[in-house]
């Protein structure tokens, strides 16, 4: 991805590539180092704690609540888009449709903000 689009690294001054075990090569680290970014990822038993490798945990879970909701509630897997571009409208619309639930109920205090239920008719 990197060497297609480089800019998505050089715009970025110290890029955090946050990846699984699976990404774990001296020379994709030192690529992405050369490029000025740095992989963030779960260390193996043989090698003593990464940088930053605390936080993961609380990343991942973050990542799939946002999954699960978007799989879930959003029913994105049956987005019925043909083309990318219908796709990420598709994509946009739920989005856009489950923010403003969640701030209809926050303004009118629901005690669940983020359920849908009242608009899924």
């Amino acid at each position: 991805m990197l060497d297609r689009e480089p800019h998505l690294a050089t715009d970025r001054p110290s890029l955090l590539v946050i990846a699984d075990k699976g990404l774990a090569s001296k020379e994709f680290e030192a690529d992405l180092a050369f490029r000025g970014a740095e992989l963030l990822r779960p260390s193996f038993k043989r090698e003593k704690k990464r940088k930053g490798e605390s936080l993961l945990k609380s990343v991942r879970q973050l990542i799939e609540s946002v999954n699960d909701t978007l799989k879930g509630q959003l029913d994105l897997e049956q987005h019925g888009g043909r083309t990318f571009e219908g796709v990420a409208v598709r994509v946009a619309q739920r989005i856009l449709a489950m923010a403003a639930a969640i701030w209809h109920n926050h303004k009118t205090g629901q005690p669940v903000t983020r359920s849908l239920i009242a608009y899924d008719h």
